[in-house]
């Protein structure tokens, strides 16, 4: 008896968006929202010049409205990109939902937090003007539109995840691809420079200044943009590191104020230390929570030799390269000491050694004074009036003249700081690729395995003590200089004045242990928001540490992250590149099999 066998249609998945819109009206929402947003950016939003960046003219964007305007520009660029605009495609290459949805989320998070900060420190919603309504409206009105796109899954990490199925770039001849990289450069350069020059009594420009630097930079790694600059960069390796440090160099120059200036010295300060550290912690896998202590011993080393009166030895006045070496072969020698009877140890253990090391540091700088112990640095005074540096008698205190642009003190000392943090950055690429460095990341991994592979894991980690301490010798004799004393206050293990042992660490962790440019940011985020962010006074550390635990449990390998750090905190499948799966090897048997 035959039997008929009923066979059944696979069910289509039809993505969809959370909300119920037609595509169309979808497309429709995002374009109105986006320029409802741009138009009101030229309207007033406040009767009042007390609010901060004086939002009170028609067709004059200033503060807040100039990053609404970028935002809603950012959010009408993309939506273009649903109606097949030619020379848009880039963008958005995949066609993705999520770059769209951050976009248009950005533009609401500066609107409708603009909105809310001038009813609030204007005492009531009559403060707000026609333009901040509108505002508030159009980027409520482009959120929804985005949010009505359909999309591969319906949850809320479908729409905040990264983009799938990036095709490939298209391949753009040599001088375009230099091109794309000195662009980029150029609006890294504009975006710091605008963050660093808000005024820090306007800590409202500043928040929303951060999101949209944070949910538009999301939208652009969701997009594949950051992934296919990092290929070019990869490709360019030598011309996209000159660009960087062009633009660094740049910096003093349109950056007209001295403390922003001096903001950038303390940034490239602490980001070369931060390097230093990376070496201990990024490469080696060693906890060292005192490294702080060989920032101190470089800066009092320098300043012992290069002539202030107030030195155990002022008649010593040493020139710059001398006192640079002088510094850096201090923190050398207390590295190797101080590493010698203790990298024996691991983990916990030795995290605690480091932490001693750190504590005592201090202690006996403290109580060199003369009357508890012998006068060497001059106790808790410190040692104070430390003259400026002359490099080939360019006296880096007074401000010159270079092609009709004045460069004041702080900026000098940026560009000298600049140089050393190139040669730091290339000391640590060249020993990361070296012999000694794939010994560090095999420590790392598993110090047992690499012994029994024959690397000698003492005298490994032992150098990777040294060359970090030396590292942070050499950043501290600048930051002697900079500051014209030194003493013993900043170099504890944890405090709300970097730098100390626990800002450095976090600077590692949180822009990416094993990378160049992660430290360099850490540094960067975590010495500019305390000072911008002043508000939250005895609160930022509490803002810190919230912020931190929160990056550790949605990014633990940190904000640029290292490939390898990546695997191991994620499976293969949450990771911003295709599974890697097995071959399937029934597909052989089943052919052998028929």
């Amino acid at each position: 008896m035959a039997t008929t066998e009923k066979t059944t249609a696979p069910t289509v998945h039809t993505p969809r968006g959370l909300i119920g819109l037609p595509q169309p009206a979808a497309r429709a929402l995002i374009t109105l929202g986006a320029v409802g947003t741009i138009a009101s950016t030229f309207m007033s939003w406040t009767y009042t010049a007390d609010f901060p960046g004086d939002l009170t003219y028609y067709g004059s964007p200033a503060g807040l409205q100039i990053l609404d305007l970028v935002a809603g520009l950012l959010t009408l660029l993309y939506a273009l990109t649903l109606w097949n605009v030619r020379g848009l495609r880039w963008l958005n290459p995949a066609g993705a939902t999520q770059p769209i949805a951050l976009a248009a989320a950005a533009a609401f998070s500066v609107s409708w937090f603009s909105a809310i900060a001038i009813a609030v420190d204007l005492k009531g919603l009559v403060a707000l003007d026609p333009g901040a309504y509108i505002a508030a409206v159009a980027s409520l009105i482009a959120l929804l539109g985005a949010l009505a796109l359909p999309s591969p899954g319906n949850t809320f990490k479908d729409w905040v995840g990264k983009a799938e199925n990036i095709p490939a770039a298209k391949k753009l001849p040599g001088w375009g691809e230099r091109l794309v990289i000195t662009a980029a450069t150029a609006i890294a350069l504009l975006v710091f420079t605008y963050g660093i020059g808000v005024d820090p009594d306007a800590s409202e420009t500043f928040i929303g200044y951060l999101l949209l630097v944070v949910l538009g930079a999301w939208a652009l790694l969701a997009a594949g943009l950051f992934d296919r600059c990092a290929e070019l960069n990869a490709r360019h390796q030598g011309f996209a590191t000159s660009m960087a440090f062009l633009a660094a160099a740049i910096f003093p120059f349109v950056e007209k104020n001295e403390h922003n200036a001096n903001l950038g010295v303390n940034i490239l300060v602490v980001a070369t230390v931060a390097l230093g550290l990376n070496i201990v912690v990024g490469l080696t896998g060693l906890l060292d929570l005192g490294y702080v202590a060989f920032l101190g011993v470089g800066a009092y080393a320098a300043a012992l030799v290069s002539g202030s009166e107030f030195s155990r030895f002022s008649g010593v006045q040493f020139p710059f390269w001398a006192a640079m070496l002088t510094g850096m072969a201090a923190s050398l020698v207390f590295g190797v000491l101080i590493g010698a009877p203790t990298l024996r140890l691991r983990g916990d253990y030795l995290a605690i050694v480091t932490l001693g090391f750190g504590e005592i540091f201090r202690i006996t700088v403290n109580n060199l004074d003369g009357a508890s112990g012998p006068n060497l640095t001059n106790g808790p005074n410190g040692i104070s009036m430390i003259p400026d540096l002359s490099i080939f008698g360019f006296n880096l205190g007074n401000a010159h003249d270079i092609g009709g642009l004045t460069l004041g003190r702080f900026a000098n000392y940026f560009l000298l700081m600049l140089i050393i943090t190139g040669i730091v950055v290339v000391v640590f690429n060249r020993a990361a690729d070296s012999r000694i460095g794939r010994s560090w990341i095999a420590i790392r991994e598993d110090e047992t395995a690499a012994t029994a592979m024959g690397i000698n894991g003492f005298r490994v980690k032992l150098i990777a003590f040294a060359l970090g301490a030396s590292l942070a010798g050499l950043a501290g004799t600048v930051s002697a200089h900079v500051g014209y004393s030194v003493n013993p206050a900043p170099y504890q293990f944890a405090g709300s004045v970097p730098p100390n042992s626990a800002f450095l660490l976090a600077a590692v962790v949180l822009g990416g242990m094993g990378t160049v440019n992660g430290p360099i940011l850490g540094a960067t985020l975590l010495y500019l928001l305390p000072e911008k962010l002043g508000f939250l006074k005895e609160y930022q550390l509490f803002a810190f540490g919230i912020a931190l635990v929160i990056l550790m449990r949605f990014r633990p390998e940190g904000i640029i992250a290292n490939r390898r750090r990546q695997l191991e905190f994620h499976d293969t499948g949450q990771l911003d590149i295709p599974e890697q799966g097995l071959p399937d090897t029934t597909v052989g048997v089943t052919k052998a099999g028929a």
